[in-house]
């Protein structure tokens, strides 16, 4: 089903979220465009990184030279990789990019231990193919299928997790732009690219070593490192926003608190570093301490204040929420978790870390 409409769509795709800012900038697009592209180099660009000019918000928080440089390698013959921690937004990179390009950014593969070839190329409604055999009619096009047939681009979500056989599919439609349909007779048995086919791909860097890519199947992409939030103002501002937004579609009308989210996102950070802002050495956990979770972490914090209590999320909600990102990898994390807590908290100023030191008791085992 193509999603139009924002209305009871819990998450609607960057082309229709967006859909007036892409059409403002269709129509002020005058620069040269790529074959098959929706809008030029420099159109998507801004899309990407903000218009203020033509009230283009900024939907991507990191360096634009790495926009650019994502811009110009989707142009070539080559795919694009977007690799880094889990959390920094390569999702929505590829999201943003894929909508940005060929307008549509739902020919989505999520890549996983059972993912198949049919779910990547192709398959077959199996009442028609004992009916009539296997004809165009019978065939079920996959999004890679779709993707060549239309010019579109393919994001491909966690290529790694694949197994090695199954990612080396995209060999052919990479290199020599053709997907072979062997099962169908005659010029219906290729289906060669169209202008503005290509493929993005995403790769956690915790995560390349379940199932590394073949050295052929690497020399046919263009890899993009995509890094953490460096800055804290930056990432605190990022929280508040979607932490608000998802606040928001969920029906809860007070905003998260500032002081709560800087304690949040301070800790994140630290944990995430195996440092204090004062210098202080810690543990570092090995569950995931991504903007992305921190955001998950403020929903859920809001959440717990609004329908529990009636207000906006506290850091006793903070510290319950926090327990549950830290269980996830390892029983240690939690334990890692309580002393950072004790330890460093209880020297830093503001009512809101004192709050959070008292508050450490709430955790599971305290």
């Amino acid at each position: 089903m193509t999603v139009t409409s924002t209305a009871g769509v819990q998450r609607p795709p960057a082309e229709v979220r967006f859909a007036d800012e892409l059409a403002r900038l269709r129509a002020a697009d005058d620069a040269p465009t790529p074959p098959g592209w929706a809008l030029s180099l420099r159109a998507a660009r801004a899309f990407i990184v903000g218009d203020d000019t033509l009230g283009v918000t900024r939907k991507f928080v990191g360096d634009p030279s790495l926009i650019d440089r994502a811009l110009v390698s989707l142009a070539t013959s080559r795919g694009l990789l977007l690799v880094g921690d889990p959390g920094t937004a390569k999702s929505l990179l590829s999201e943003l990019l894929a909508a940005a390009v060929s307008g549509d950014s739902t020919l989505t593969i999520q890549g996983g231990a059972a993912t198949t070839e049919d779910q990547i190329k192709y398959s077959w409604n199996y009442a028609l193919l004992v009916a009539e055999g296997p004809t165009e009619r019978s065939l079920v096009p996959a999004p890679l299928l779709r993707g060549m047939a239309h010019g579109r681009v393919v994001r491909f979500e966690e290529i790694t997790r694949c197994p090695l056989e199954v990612q080396d599919c995209l060999l052919s439609p990479l290199s020599d732009r053709v997907l072979a349909v062997p099962e169908l007779p005659g010029d219906a048995g290729m289906v060669f690219a169209r202008e503005g086919f290509n493929i993005i791909a995403t790769a956690n860097t915790r995560d390349r070593g379940v199932n590394d890519m073949s050295s052929a199947l690497k020399r046919r992409f263009n890899f993009e490192t995509v890094f953490p939030i460096a800055d804290f103002d930056t990432e605190l501002s990022l929280v508040e926003s979607e932490a608000g937004a998802l606040l928001e579609r969920s029906g809860v009308t007070t905003p998260p608190r500032r002081d709560v989210l800087e304690v949040l996102v301070t800790a994140f950070r630290e944990l995430r570093a195996g440092r204090t802002s004062r210098g202080d050495e810690m543990e570092r956990l090995s569950a995931v301490m991504s903007t992305a979770e921190a955001v998950s972490v403020a929903h859920a914090v809001g959440l717990r204040g609004w329908f529990l209590r009636g207000s906006a999320g506290s850091t006793t909600d903070l510290v319950s929420c926090l327990a549950g990102t830290a269980a996830k990898d390892s029983p240690e994390d939690l334990a890692k978790l309580r002393r950072y807590l004790e330890q460093h908290t209880s020297w830093r100023t503001g009512p809101q870390w004192r709050e959070l030191w008292e508050a450490r008791r709430e955790l599971p085992g305290g």
